[in-house]
């Protein structure tokens, strides 16, 4: 279509709304390694995250506050640990400046400050059963023990050496102990009222990671990196059985006996059950006293397909009122299981790196998968951001496609040369490998799938190569026996390939390359149809609109183009991203454009005048996808801040919130002026400011002047401060015009002496004040020099009265 026929087009076309884009919700990272704790209730989880503790709900899979954040010119207080007090209220964190700080997590405020003491990073905090006391271990060899009433060290226990890995008080208050260990791999028991020891445990070889003391009798089990979980006797301080479990432990808590899963049918109620966690990434469960192993997690539960050692666990958390556990991987995952059954109850992910791609997968676009930097492909149910992770790749995904033929389709491409194809089962609402194939030889960086069939897909790589791959039309049959077969292959672009794109009509195949080029091909064949020249760098996106036979291409040179598929020929050149355009998808039928740059930026053009309509700027840097849902009601943006944005169109909502407004603002002037009939000044004095309607207000004034002075002073009294001091802005205003000067002084002067010094801290108010002192001191000046000549006129009539009386008696 030439550019007079695209013109025409355009113009003929009645843009019927220009949309509108807020962000309805934002899913970032939120655990970056470090202390991570659980409420009593389990209803949220607090994870460390550099200087701030992100406060996650569980239900709504999305945090809800952070504590410590600082603003954009202020300096970041890493924190080094953090406890959660056992009344679920206080947060204790210790930060790199050596301060403990306190916090009231559910009004998100700082209670209390003081200084650490420790001569270095504290690495672990423990709070006593009642919260009173505080016990504090670092990387000085010190454990020291805190009143937190008065905010003051009362003892320092001595014995334990090097780094502080884990501290504990015992859970029976009557006992007054508190244990901890460090790097001579021995637990050391201390008498918190005495400060003296008591007890020396020493068995581990390597670092303790945990403690876990039995509910009843005078036993405490521990785990180490030594491969061995050992039951200990406390009151006699020797070793009851030591367990090997050959897998570095990293964490472990004990099983209630009320609380066992139902698959353990044997047992006893003087029976020890331990859960245990580490570097194979499965939990499983002993029986301390027998030393058997009772069960081992199945691993297709942590996570399918995964492969055993590559979800090494980090932490592992127990709740026992609802009887459920919380697995944290290396990798920043943190996983909820029934301990009833042991199956998963929701994924989360603490941190996905940077945002590759993004795609919309099932009916009525139910669910999202993210290529994140990763191996793995983490396919999230927008409703309730649960996480599955979809395991295959070797190495990082860069590209993923879906396919309005089949919206259960997924095809993802890697920097392992590979493709995948995976199939979403909507009544387990699970993902599932079908078939995957190495034809590349070199990263996949782009793969599209043909829009009106799911016959074939293509994709391009680092080779500089494009393949045409054929595809089954019934894919449910398959599970993973899917062979993928290619068809053609064509060595495409002289430089790396960025995108690939396929008509609507799976009739032509787009590539855009760093050779600054896109060229046109024939889906059938591979035949070259034509090349497009203009951009000044390489390409990074190519769209072929929905509705007419045009071509989208996005540029580092920070320009988009429009180019005619018949002509071949530029039709259009949009300017204004200030970085590389990266990304770009058609709205509102083919008429508009959204853009993503790597300013973080996005925008919204109109094709019609080539005017960007709005810009929306939540991400901090690159913006590497976008993708816009079916109805074109949400689009959702990701990029290399670990931000992944949801966009809602609030047009209608903004149409209608408008016609309300003016509704509303009808209803109000009518009332005005209908009190303004009936000289109901005060009402209308009190309707005209909350309109702020500086002009109505002041004839108002004027109004009420022309009774009696006296009776704005008592109106003035009866207004509310946030009235007086908008009357108080209307009359500054008044007051840099010499005709409304005499009303402005009087409410001036009225106002001022009504409210006071003391409720004039309004932002911006006293600056306001200060440019109302020229205008004063003009009138003032003016006043004075009319009364001067007003004397003066007077003097001269009085002079002129004997001389006039003389005249006229002669």
């Amino acid at each position: 279509m030439g550019a007079k026929v695209l013109a025409g087009k355009l113009s003929s076309v009645m843009l019927e709304r220009s949309p509108e884009f807020e962000v309805e919700c934002k899913h970032g990272a939120f655990y970056t390694g470090g202390d991570i704790q659980w409420s009593a209730d389990a209803a949220y989880l607090f994870c460390q995250k550099g200087g701030t503790i992100s406060i996650l709900s569980v239900s709504k899979s999305s945090v809800i506050s952070s504590l410590g954040e600082v603003e954009a010119n202020q300096q970041e207080d890493t924190i080094n640990c953090f406890a959660l007090g056992n009344d679920d209220t206080n947060i204790l964190t210790h930060h790199k400046s050596g301060l403990f700080k306190l916090w009231d997590w559910k009004d998100n405020k700082l209670i209390k400050l003081w200084k650490s003491i420790h001569r270095g990073p504290v690495t672990r905090i423990a709070f006593s059963n009642n919260d009173v006391l505080m016990a504090s271990g670092g990387s000085d060899s010190a454990v020291r023990l805190w009143n937190l009433q008065h905010h003051t060290c009362t003892h320092h226990f001595k014995g334990l050496q090097g780094v502080t890995s884990v501290l504990e008080f015992h859970p029976d208050i009557t006992k007054q102990l508190l244990f901890g260990a460090g790097d001579d791999t021995k637990i050391h028991g201390w008498d918190i009222n005495t400060g003296q020891k008591m007890v020396t445990l020493s068995g581990h070889f390597s670092k303790v990671t945990s403690l876990n003391f039995h509910e009843k009798e005078n036993y405490l089990v521990s785990s180490g990196r030594d491969r061995v979980l050992i039951l200990w006797d406390i009151s006699s301080g020797t070793s009851i059985r030591i367990l090997p479990v050959y897998e570095g432990i990293e964490g472990a808590f004990i099983i209630p006996f009320k609380s066992l899963p139902a698959f353990i049918k044997l047992h006893r109620k003087d029976d020890i059950y331990i859960a245990s966690g580490g570097e194979k990434g499965v939990v499983k469960i002993w029986e301390m006293k027998s030393g058997k192993l009772i069960y081992t997690q199945d691993n297709s539960l942590v996570s399918p397909a995964k492969e055993e050692g590559s979800l090494s666990i980090t932490h592992l958390l127990y709740n026992n009122v609802h009887k459920i556990f919380a697995v944290v991987s290396v990798d920043h995952n943190i996983i909820i299981h029934s301990l009833e059954l042991f199956e998963c109850k929701k994924q989360l992910v603490g941190y996905s790196d940077e945002i590759l791609d993004v795609a919309y997968v099932g009916a009525n676009d139910s669910h999202i998968a993210l290529a994140t930097n990763s191996c793995d492909i983490k396919f999230y149910d927008i409703a309730s951001m649960n996480c599955q992770l979809l395991c295959g790749h070797s190495d990082s995904v860069l590209a993923l496609a879906t396919t309005p033929a089949n919206v259960n389709l997924l095809i993802s491409s890697a920097k392992d040369n590979s493709v995948r194809v995976w199939l979403f089962d909507k009544e387990t609402t699970r993902m599932s490998c079908i078939g995957h194939a190495i034809r590349h030889t070199a990263s996949i960086s782009s793969v599209a799938i043909s829009q009106i069939s799911t016959t074939f897909f293509t994709t391009v790589a680092q080779d500089s190569c494009l393949k045409l791959w054929e595809l089954s039309n019934n894919l449910e049959s398959h599970k993973q026996d899917l062979s993928l077969n290619i068809s053609h292959t064509i060595l495409a672009h002289q430089k790396e390939m960025n995108c690939v794109t396929i008509s609507p009509n799976d009739k032509l195949i787009a590539t855009a390359s760093q050779d600054k080029t896109v060229k046109l091909w024939s889906a059938e064949d591979l035949q070259l149809l034509g090349v497009f020249h203009g951009h000044r760098k390489g390409v990074w996106c190519v769209r072929f609109s929905p509705v007419d036979q045009v071509l989208l291409t996005t540029s580092a040179d920070c320009t988009m183009k429009l180019w005619s598929l018949t002509e071949l020929n530029c039709l259009k050149t949009f300017e204004g991203h200030e970085s590389s355009v990266l990304k770009g998808e058609f709205l509102s039928h083919g008429m508009q454009l959204i853009t993503s740059g790597g300013d973080g930026l996005l925008k919204l053009w109109n094709i019609k005048t080539s005017e960007c309509i709005s810009t929306l700027d939540q991400h901090e840097s690159h913006v590497w996808t976008l993708v816009v849902a079916k109805d074109e009601k949400h689009i959702i943006s990701g990029g290399s801040d670990s931000l992944l944005i949801i966009w809602r169109d609030v047009t209608e909502e903004k149409k209608v919130q408008a016609a309300k407004e003016k509704e509303r603002l009808v209803f109000k002037e009518q009332k005005l002026t209908n009190l303004l009939k009936a000289e109901e000044l005060q009402a209308a004095l009190r309707l005209a400011l909350k309109m702020e309607r500086p002009l109505q207000v002041l004839k108002i004034i004027e109004a009420i002047l022309q009774k009696r002075d006296n009776e704005l002073v008592e109106i003035i009294k009866e207004l509310k401060p946030a009235r007086k001091e908008a009357l108080l802005k209307c009359a500054i205003i008044w007051n840099t015009n010499s005709r409304n000067s005499h009303a402005a002084q009087i409410v001036i002067n009225a106002v001022m002496a009504e409210i006071g010094t003391q409720e004039l801290q309004i932002p911006g108010l006293s600056s306001t004040l200060e440019t109302m002192i020229p205008y004063t001191d003009r009138h003032f000046k003016r006043l004075t020099k009319l009364l001067q000549d007003l004397h003066l006129l007077t003097y001269t009539v009085n002079r002129m009265k004997p001389d006039i009386v003389s005249i006229n008696t002669n």
